[in-house]
């Protein structure tokens, strides 16, 4: 019944459930369902914070590279490394030219004297490998060896011996700043081919993204942040413990058939439900497709996670009755399309239980936790779990309020490429994570795979994946202008930790990659832990 409140499940304590980790620990699991909490913050899944190994794992797996390893780029990209030595004959000229979204275009003059040197140089080779009867290798006359292996591959190979040559000479010009696989030369190889056999010289043009400089809008702000973290009240410690006794104290009854009554509240009723719209033209009337449901199974005591209101008007229904009744939806209601729609509900109770429970007393205490004696260690137990739980929710509501509000407080000209790269990077984590869910045949995994599918994601979610490149830059600058530092052990630990997870998983990994985020995530963990201590911070309960 999709009218129903989307609620979470904040305590599922059996005995299964994972010991807990403390907060600064990054092994800290935030898939743990009894560390759920808060429906807005769940609503933001790309909004996670930088401390938080869930986040850190979902992102190893796909196994990209982090911002920083890109921000961090060494001057060149891999296509030109290799070739910063080759000195060359004359110098060339590079023009940079500032373009939107942190990206560099370099105009680039090759001089006829680099490009006489490099047709040398390929005549050298071409003369090495050819093979002409009569002529003994490296002997050969530039006529004949021209007709033989053709003039037009010999100046392809001269352009692409100049393209090779000077590239990283012109690269130099945004030494530190590049980042790494955003090189690429926009000029038509034909255009280069028609300006070197014309003039025995070359230009083109590279573009190149660079990193982004984080421009905060007020210096210096982030050292005094005011921040207002909403708590959603169902978190309490001391309310989660009562309703994970009541809920353990239920599932410890039975079901029987209520024969001679209507529904009451603690009843469980299995109901078919319907809703048209309200209208005085009845040719307007609507089915409501949110409201309707098959078999639905509503417990009396969860009508906070139906519509407002709904209980009180199906009590008294018995099974085999049908009641129908007007309502109108909440104009708070989570779903705007039926927010102050007048529509008019058909209940049919097809099914009624009552439960028969047993007395709450000591007598129970091991079946609600093994090796309790008593209802006082049951709630002892439960509730050093539910403070536990209420800690973990508190500090996570807080790391994502502190990074909503760096967001709004930097200003930065993202590259395209980073914003690939990050946007495909999640959207890699999401299939992994559907994978793992649901198993997808080959054609499904093509179709979530294809470029158009990834591209959709990248527009629908830009104000996310933009968000969290901020988040992530913004965090990287305060690491930096702090001089905030992490122990090599912490990396060390964490390192060997994450391998040992993918070898236990039997998942391929680059150990380098591993490192890379490994050190994200602590930097993380070392500003936000800088920035709680630093900020005046106000907890609200909703």
């Amino acid at each position: 019944m999709e009218v129903c409140v989307s609620s979470t499940k904040l305590l599922n304590l059996n005995e299964n459930t994972r010991n807990f980790v403390p907060r600064n620990s990054i092994s800290h699991s935030l898939k743990n369902p009894i560390l759920q909490f808060n429906s807005n913050v769940q609503k933001r899944p790309l909004n996670y914070p930088l401390n938080q190994r869930s986040c850190f794992s979902r992102q190893i797996r796909s196994l990209q590279r982090p911002i920083s390893s890109r921000i961090k780029a060494s001057p060149a990209s891999s296509a030109t490394s290799g070739s910063e030595t080759d000195k060359l004959p004359a110098d060339i000229m590079v023009t940079e030219t500032q373009e939107p979204n942190s990206r560099v275009r370099l105009s680039v003059e090759v001089p006829a004297a680099v490009g006489e040197d490099c047709y040398k140089r390929v005549l050298k080779e071409f003369m090495k490998q050819a093979k002409i009867p009569g002529f003994r290798p490296g002997k050969i006359p530039e006529s004949i060896l021209l007709n033989y292996v053709g003039e037009e591959s010999v100046q392809k190979a001269t352009v692409e011996s100049i393209l090779k040559r000077t590239l990283p000479h012109a690269m130099s010009t945004v030494t530190g700043r590049a980042l790494r696989d955003s090189v690429r030369i926009i000029t038509k190889f034909s255009d280069m081919e028609k300006n070197y056999s014309s003039l025995s010289s070359l230009s083109y043009d590279v573009i190149v993204d660079v990193a982004p400089e984080v421009k905060w809008i007020s210096e210096n702000g982030y050292k005094s942040m005011k921040i207002v973290v909403e708590i959603d009240h169902d978190i309490e410690a001391e309310k989660a413990c009562e309703q994970e006794i009541k809920r353990r104290h239920k599932s410890l009854g039975t079901l029987k058939i209520v024969t001679d009554r209507g529904l009451q509240v603690g009843d469980l009723a299995v109901l078919d439900i319907s809703a048209t719209t309200i209208d005085q033209d009845e040719s307007n009337v609507q089915k409501v497709p949110a409201a309707e449901s098959k078999g639905f199974q509503f417990d009396t005591e969860d009508d906070d996670k139906v519509l407002p209101g709904f209980l009180d008007s199906i009590i008294g229904i018995r099974q085999g009755e049908t009641k129908s009744f007007p309502y109108v939806f909440p104009e708070t209601w989570q779903q705007e399309n039926l927010r102050g729609v007048e529509a008019q509900f058909t209940v049919e109770c097809k099914e009624l239980f009552y439960r028969d429970l047993p007395e709450l007393n000591d007598s129970i205490a091991d079946k609600l936790i093994p090796s309790c004696t008593n209802l006082n260690q049951v709630k002892e137990s439960l509730l050093q779990k539910c403070q536990e739980m209420e800690q973990a929710a508190k500090d996570q509501a807080t790391d994502n309020a502190i990074l909503d509000q760096l967001c709004k407080m930097v200003e930065i000209d993202i590259p395209q490429s980073l914003f690939e790269e990050q946007g495909r990077q999640l959207y890699g984590a999401r299939l992994l994570e559907i994978q793992a869910s649901v198993k997808l045949n080959e054609q499904q995994l093509a179709t979530l795979s294809s470029p158009k599918a990834v591209n959709e994601f990248l527009e629908n979610q830009r104000e996310n994946i933009t968000n969290l490149i901020k988040q992530n830059l913004a965090v990287g600058d305060i690491f930096k202008r702090e001089n905030l530092q992490f122990s090599t052990e912490e990396l060390v630990k964490e390192v060997q930790n994450s391998v040992a997870e993918f070898k236990r998983n039997k998942q391929e990994y680059d150990e380098e990659r591993v490192r890379e985020q490994v050190q994200d995530v602590l930097e993380g963990a070392k500003v936000l832990e800088w920035l709680k201590e630093h900020a005046d911070i106000q907890y609200v309960t909703r």
